[in-house]
This record gives structure tokens, C-alpha cells and sequence, in this order.
């Protein structure tokens, strides 16, 4: 029989028999107890259970959950305002359209990362021609140094809104403190930081409530697509691709996959080749999650500004008061407050991916020390390329260029960008000599085979439209 020791019983066990020292247990013996602490005990455990696995799927999200907050960056948070001004309701079909591509496409660069051990870069320097290697890279440089800048430009429009103040001076603050944070301390630390921020996007989830839209509409022009064959509409599909199924976010995913390896003692490529099922599910987990976020925020600002700004006539967006505008019916004239917040938020975990993006693919494909965790000395390249990255996309900014319309643009060029490398990451993920045994499945292939012949035929029409 166990006998109390402290308030506890000590039970047998196969190592400790009867009548030895036996273990320490609380909640599987105990003395009959009366019916009220069993009333009292079975309600804690439906409390803390649910809570429990709550904590372990939080726990269990990473990279994939850190793209999606990153995908919302001051470049689609202004691709999806403008959209819903110019169109209203028209484009909502896309959240749920893209949905599955943006999953697709992120989960075949998770698995790339996991199972082979290395970067994309890096995957493409092993296995494929130099040529193919440099036009990834010069497709993801192009891309990534317009974002910075439009993102920079954002936030700097953002900050300038609520002090009244030159936004001249905020461009080189921001990319400072970037930089700063990301040289001497750890993307961990920013993201830590500033990831509350982002939260104040759910401002609009509630603002599309409060401006009391046409749901009838609103469902229709969700499961309903429709298409406008004109040049502002066509641009405005490109930019909204372009801004979701981001260039950047595919190195990125990679690349923090052999983070994640690498933080777990996995220093060497042999010791990171490879991935069980369960890691292959809990990645999916991950990227599904992350995604989700994304394009829920996505789709109600395209509501919200539809509901406020494109029912009001205010078809156009030219600045950043116009934009913040949409939340009025939710924070009154603190909106502008709100929406900067928002705003700079968003740009201080995008700015860093952007820049770590190029930083990580460069370095992997000259085959240096990388790693946003690692010490600037031992990795001096590394962190000379992300500095360059910043500086580049700040002296873009010093061209006076309007921050919305270069945050607009941005998205487009992402969308023209982005399908060739999608190309490119299927033939990877269909490779046996990189992903062994993990080759792209059927759903994987028609997911990323539809996004690419998607994004594609958009980005023709869209030039063909300025051509006739």
C-alpha cells in the first residue's frame, strides 16, 4: 500500500518494487476523496487541459507563424487599402484564393530547409547550375531592395503623420535601430518586441463590423470571383499576389528552417539532413497557422477600407491619412494613431526579413558563416551584405518617391518576380538527390504548379494591358 510522505504517496514502481523508496506521485493516488474535491478536481483538469494544449501549439510555432506576421508589412498593408478603395468588395475573392497557393508554396521551402539541411541558396549552389543560381539571386536582390525601401518609406510616412515632423530624419532612425537590434542583439529580441504591435491590425476586423457593410455583398464577393480586364484592376491583382506569395518569404522559410536545426545542436549539414513525419506535420502546422494570420488581416482590410473609404467615394489613396482613415469608425480621430502604430509595427518584423532574406541567400551561396544568432566577427560577410541591403533600400528612399504609390509598386514587382522562383522551388522539392524521400506529393505539385501558371498569366495580362 503507498504510504503519505509529505503530502504525496509513494507508489511501486517496475525500478522501485514494495516496500522500497517507490516514486513520488500527486494525482494518480490519492486518498478517496470527497464528492466536492472531485466535482472541484475534474472541472481544474477541463480548465487545464485545454489551456495545456494550447500552450504546446503556441509553443510549436516558429518560422512559419513569423513569415505570415511578416507578410503583412507596410507594402501589402497599403496593396490591400488601395485595393478595397479603388474596387470596394471586389478583390476579397483573393484571401481565400490564394490561401491554399501561399500554404503550398511555403510548406515545399519549410520542407526543403528541413530535409535537406540547407538554404535555398545554398540547395541551388549544390545541386544546380551557377546560372540558375544568379538569376534566383538577382530576382530575390531586385525584389527585396524596392520592398526596403517602400517599407522604410512607410514607416518613415507613418511616424512623420503623427508628429507633424520632416520624415527625411525617420528613414536612416529606422534602418539604424534595425540594424542595430539585428548586429548586436537577435531577431528574437525585435520579434519579442514588436510583435505586439501587429496586433493592432485586428483593429480592422473590428472596424469592419462597426462601418456595417452589405454582408450579402460582402459573402458574394468573397466566394464569388470577379474579374475586371483593365489595367487598374489587373495591376491591383498583381500587387495583391505579389504582396502575399512574396519572394522573400521563400528564402526566408528555408533558411530559418536550418535555423531552427541549428539551434538544436544540428551544426553540420549531414546532422541536419533529414525529417520525420512528425516534424514534417508540426511544420505544417506552423506554416497553415502563419498563413491563416496573414490572409485574415488581409482580407479585412480589404473589407474595412471597402466598407469605409470606397462607400464614401474615396476611390484613391495618396497618403497615409487617407489610408488611416478606414479605422475612423473604430478609434474616431485617434485612427491616424492606430494606423500608424500598425504601420511601423508591421515594417519592424518585415524590414528585417527582407534584409535577412538577401543576407542569408547571398551568404549560402558563397558558402559563408551566416546566422542572424551569430557573433559579427564570425560572420562578418553575413552582416555586411544585410547592412548593404539596408543601405540600399534607404538611398532609394532619398528620391522623394511617394511612400503609398512605391509601397504599391513594390507588390507589384514581387508579383512579376515571384513565379519563375516558384518554378524553380518545384523542380527543387521534385528532386530526390535533395529531398530523398520527401518529393513534393500530387497536392503539393498542383498547388505550386497553380500558383506559378496563376501569378504568371496575371503578371502577362498585366503588361499586356500597358502594351495595347
Amino acid at each position: 500500500m503507498p504510504t503519505r510522505d509529505s503530502g504525496r504517496f509513494r507508489v511501486p514502481t517496475e525500478e522501485h518494487p514494495a516496500g522500497t523508496t517507490g516514486e513520488f506521485v500527486t494525482s494518480e493516488v490519492r486518498r478517496p476523496a470527497r464528492e466536492g474535491w472531485r466535482v472541484v478536481a475534474l472541472a481544474r483538469d477541463r480548465i487545464v487541459q485545454p489551456v495545456g494544449m494550447a500552450r504546446r501549439f503556441l509553443d510549436g510555432l516558429g518560422p512559419g507563424l513569423i513569415a505570415g506576421a511578416a507578410d503583412d508589412d507596410p507594402s501589402g498593408i497599403s496593396t490591400y487599402s488601395t485595393a478595397g478603395a479603388a474596387f470596394g468588395f471586389a478583390t476579397l475573392w483573393t484571401a481565400l484564393f490564394s490561401f491554399p497557393l501561399m500554404v503550398g508554396v511555403q510548406l515545399m521551402c519549410a520542407r526543403i530547409g528541413m530535409v535537406s539541411g540547407r538554404g535555398l541558396a545554398n540547395v541551388l549552389r549544390k545541386f544546380y547550375s551557377r546560372p540558375l543560381l544568379l538569376f534566383a539571386l538577382t530576382l530575390l536582390i531586385v525584389a527585396n531592395t524596392v520592398n526596403i525601401a517602400a517599407d522604410l518609406g512607410g514607416m518613415a510616412d507613418a511616424t512623420a503623420m503623427l508628429t507633424g515632423s520632416d520624415r527625411l530624419w525617420y528613414e536612416p532612425a529606422y534602418a539604424v535601430i534595425i540594424l542595430a537590434v539585428l548586429i548586436f542583439g537577435s531577431y528574437r529580441t525585435i520579434v519579442r518586441i514588436f510583435k505586439w504591435l501587429t496586433l493592432v491590425l485586428f483593429a480592422y476586423v473590428i472596424a469592419a463590423f462597426l462601418s456595417q457593410p452589405d454582408w450579402a455583398a460582402v459573402l458574394r464577393a468573397t466566394f464569388v470571383p470577379r474579374m475586371q480586364f483593365t489595367r487598374p484592376f489587373l495591376m491591383t491583382l498583381v500587387a495583391i499576389f505579389g504582396t502575399t506569395i512574396s519572394p522573400y518569404l521563400f528564402f526566408w522559410q528555408a533558411a530559418q528552417a536550418v535555423e531552427v536545426d541549428k539551434a538544436a545542436g544540428k551544426e553540420t549539414t549531414v546532422a541536419r539532413m533529414g525529417a520525420t513525419r512528425e516534424e514534417l506535420r508540426a511544420a505544417r502546422t506552423d506554416v497553415v497557422t502563419g498563413m491563416f494570420f496573414s490572409n485574415f488581416i488581409m482580407y479585412f482590410i480589404i473589407l474595412t477600407t471597402g466598407a469605409t473609404l470606397h462607400a464614401h467615394g474615396q476611390t484613391e489613396i495618396a497618403t497615409a491619412t487617407q489610408a488611416a482613415e478606414a479605422l475612423r469608425p473604430l478609434a474616431g480621430r485617434f485612427a491616424s494613431l492606430l494606423f500608424a502604430f500598425g504601420l511601423i509595427g508591421t515594417g519592424l518584423l518585415g524590414v528585417p526579413v527582407l534584409a535577412g532574406s538577401v543576407a542569408y541567400a547571398v551568404a549560402e551561396a558563397g558558402g559563408w558563416r551566416m546566422g542572424m544568432d551569430a557573433k559579427v566577427n564570425h560572420a562578418k560577410r553575413f552582416y555586411t551584405v544585410l547592412g548593404v541591403a539596408m543601405l540600399a533600400g534607404m538611398a532609394m528612399d532619398f528620391a522623394k518617391l511617394d511612400a503609398i504609390k512605391m509601397l504599391f509598386w513594390s507588390a507589384v514587382l514581387n508579383g512579376v518576380l515571384a513565379p519563375p522562383l516558384i518554378v524553380i522551388i518545384l523542380l527543387v522539392c521534385n528532386n530526390p538527390r535533395v529531398m530523398m524521400e520527401h518529393v513534393n506529393g500530387r497536392w503539393l505539385n498542383i498547388l505550386g504548379g497553380a500558383c506559378a501558371l496563376v501569378m504568371g498569366a496575371a503578371a502577362i495580362a498585366m503588361i499586356w494591358s500597358f502594351i495595347y
